[in-house]
């Protein structure tokens, strides 16, 4: 069953990640429609399993939640599973977010309530100036979500990974913690 609830909007959660949760993870980073776009290779079980030690990454899980969804851990019912979300190196540097979400939910404007539940979240856990996130150039609709959420591009890592069968660029966003909305 998914974990605790550390934030909720109004139709979009997120749960701390639980070992019940690999199979969904593992299903949705095989499907090439979020492995490509995140430039991920194929992972088995054992390279997902939810590590025992504090790594510095906060690793939640993405879900609509039905009515009877309570701020512990859920009967499965009344969760739906749709998407990861991390947040990276906050315990020592400009926290970095990774998002995804499956694909039979894109465009419906749950990225846009997960990244803004993120980034509150990240305001009011630690003390940094602004939050990052990397996206690939050819990503537009990434690259859409973050700019509309008011974040700015501030680089250009070229030619950063090989991603089915060419080079391509990383294109690096920031946000300031005076730029995000009250």
């Amino acid at each position: 069953m998914p974990g605790a609830r550390v934030a909720s909007g109004d139709r979009v959660t997120l749960r701390t990640q639980e070992s019940e949760d690999v199979p969904f993870l593992q299903r949705a980073a095989a499907n090439p429609e979020l492995r490509y776009p995140l430039g991920n290779s194929p992972r088995n079980r054992e390279q997902f399993e939810i590590p025992d030690e504090d790594d510095g990454t906060n690793r939640f899980l993405v879900c609509l939640n039905g009515d009877d969804a309570g701020p512990g851990s859920p009967d499965e019912d009344d969760v739906q599973r749709i998407g990861g979300m991390t947040v990276r190196d906050a315990d020592w540097r400009r926290p970095e977010l990774g998002y995804w979400l499956i694909p039979e939910v894109h465009g419906e404007g749950y990225a846009t309530e997960m990244l803004s539940l993120a980034i509150d979240y990240v305001f009011r856990t630690y003390d940094h100036p602004a939050v990052g996130a990397g996206v690939y150039a050819f990503n537009e609709s990434s690259r859409g979500l973050l700019e509309s959420l008011g974040f700015e591009q501030e680089g250009r890592i070229r030619r950063d990974r090989f991603i089915d069968g060419e080079y391509v660029d990383n294109v690096r966003y920031g946000l300031l913690r005076e730029d995000w909305r009250e």
